[in-house]
């Protein structure tokens, strides 16, 4: 068995270091595409059942929305920082420590979760009302959210073993992990919601239902082939474990974190504004572009195992090769999801929210954030090399700009400006900056890489 295993991990080691670097990326990046965009379907698929009950229902998702995502953070933060070590870890031999920092990355997502489960229920109501609930949602709110949260340990949890599992090259696993939390999802919205008449709440059990069954299923490849296996003897929280979760995850953190922060204040402005309808408008538009960004992210993290992996074992040159490669081949997919979005922008929102006021705030703005996807491909893939490399402080700085450093200033200045339409174009702008920003920090390192 002792043999077989490693013989494993020996071709697992052949695969990630000597197939060619086209032909690796596809080979990994398509199950991961698959899982993300399988989460951006479930991530919408709450929205479009809610949609069909009333505005009001569909802005309380939005706001719930927010909470969710900086749940998500916290799963990728120690995900993403335990995965990129481990993933060095393996590429250098040193196996000991990727299996301990494995563990100690779950462990710490764990223990996150519940204290997130714990002080969100505590805090319902005040929290409500500052992701921007008022008084004709707050009930609504509440509930949706009070139901969300208790699936906040598996939702970290799952992300953890999820990116730990990509890191090492097994992105099979991570996608039929998420694969199954998505059936569940999509198969219980409607059952719940209008079978049996749980309006929101049948969305929120739903959603925390499928979270559970991604963590079961991802927790269980975690024991297959020469995967590592979760010990709690493994776990080690101590300085050197967690300063390189921070390292490796921080930008992950920033990333989410701010778009979390930014989704909050852009739903107070938009409710300003447009009131609930602006609220869900903005919501509907999120998730749609979330959906092209899924299988952008998708497309890079299959590059960032290859990334980690290889720079861990000094293949600099396989590092540079795919990212280029990913830039080239991410901004053609991307060119076409924005031709996509921009002809059949009316139809999209209209199917999502068929209501005037959601449909003409929503049409302009998808439009004007499609116009911009073209400038996620190099930045994207920027975040990621540094990311994947260990360089934590440019990955955080490229990965706080879109939703953070350009995005709020931009969303005051403009709102002010222009009024409505000026929410509708700050996120095109932001991405615009984002890249330009991206731009020197990327191609300092890939000097380095030469």
């Amino acid at each position: 068995m002792a043999d077989r295993k490693q013989k494993k991990e020996i071709d697992k080691f052949k695969m990630l270091t000597e197939t060619p670097v086209p032909k690796l990326i596809i080979k990994l990046a398509v199950p991961t595409i698959i899982s993300m965009l399988v989460t951006g379907v479930y991530n919408t698929a709450d929205t479009f059942f809610v949609g069909q009950i009333s505005t009001e229902d569909t802005a309380a998702v939005g706001f719930v929305f927010t909470m969710m995502a900086m749940i998500q953070a916290v799963g990728f933060f120690c995900g993403q920082g335990s995965g990129t070590y481990l993933s060095r870890m393996l590429g250098a031999g040193e196996k000991e420590k990727a299996e301990e920092m494995a563990a100690t990355g779950f462990a710490v997502a764990a223990i996150l979760g519940v204290l997130i489960t714990i002080l969100g229920n505590v805090f319902a109501a005040p929290l409500a009302y500052f992701l921007g609930a008022d008084e004709a949602s707050i009930e609504k709110t509440v509930n949706y959210m009070r139901i969300i949260l208790i699936g906040a340990p598996f939702m970290t949890c799952q992300f953890v073993v999820n990116n730990q599992l990509r890191f090492q090259g097994a992105a099979i696993y991570a996608m039929v992990g998420l694969f199954c939390g998505a059936v569940v999802n999509i198969g219980l919205d409607p059952l719940l919601i209008f079978g049996f008449h749980m309006g929101i709440s049948g969305a929120a059990v739903a959603t925390i239902s499928a979270q559970f069954v991604s963590f079961v299923v991802l927790l269980i490849g975690t024991t297959k082939g020469s995967n590592l296996r979760l010990r709690i003897s493994k776990v080690r929280i101590n300085f050197h474990y967690i300063k390189e979760i921070v390292n490796g995850g921080m930008a992950s953190l920033l990333r989410q974190g701010l778009a979390a922060i930014a989704t909050l204040l852009m739903n107070k402005v938009a409710r300003n504004f447009g009131g609930n309808a602006a609220v869900a408008a903005m919501s509907v538009v999120t998730r749609v572009v979330m959906m092209i960004g899924c299988a952008m992210i998708g497309f890079g993290q299959g590059f960032q195992p290859v990334c980690s992996y290889n720079y861990g074992a000094g293949l600099k040159n396989r590092v540079r090769e795919g990212f280029f490669f990913c830039v080239k081949y991410g901004t053609i997919f991307l060119t076409f999801g924005a031709l996509v979005l921009i002809i059949f922008a009316r139809p999209i929102i209209t199917v999502m929210r068929n209501d005037p006021a959601v449909v003409g705030i929503g049409v302009p703005a998808l439009r004007w954030q499609a116009a911009a996807l073209i400038f996620l491909g190099f930045s994207s893939m920027a975040n990621m090399l540094l990311q994947a490399t260990g360089k934590g402080l440019k990955a955080s700085i490229a990965s706080s700009c879109r939703s953070g450093l350009c995005f709020i200033p931009l969303l005051y200045l403009l709102t002010y400006l222009f009024g409505i339409r000026g929410l509708e174009i700050t996120q095109a702008l932001a991405d615009l900056l984002a890249f330009l920003i991206a731009i020197p920090l990327a191609t300092s390192e890939l000097k380095k890489l030469k």
